[in-house]
């Protein structure tokens, strides 16, 4: 890693457990602690640890769905919440 890159947070730790990190940089940048530039680099990682989350949580909505009888009475894939 170089000064240049923002830390990944690996996948494979609970999501859980990246959602804290992202918590911890946003107490620590808003602590007022840090240089502007150690602010900065906070605030990328945090981004990066989101943009991951993110993506996670989308990929997760879209494996949940609930099964639905049609008008039909053929089952039919609605996504959770009822949207259509």
């Amino acid at each position: 890693m170089t000064d240049q890159e923002p830390e990944k947070i690996p996948e494979k730790i609970p999501f859980e457990t990246r959602l804290q990190h992202v918590q911890d940089i946003i107490q620590r940048i808003e602590g007022n602690t840090l240089s502007l530039e150690d602010s900065v680099r906070e605030f990328e990682r945090g981004m990066n640890i989101l943009n991951g989350l993110e993506t996670e949580l989308g990929d997760l909505n879209r494996k949940i769905t609930v099964l639905r009888t049609g008008k039909d009475g053929t089952p039919e894939e609605t996504p959770q919440g009822g949207e259509r």
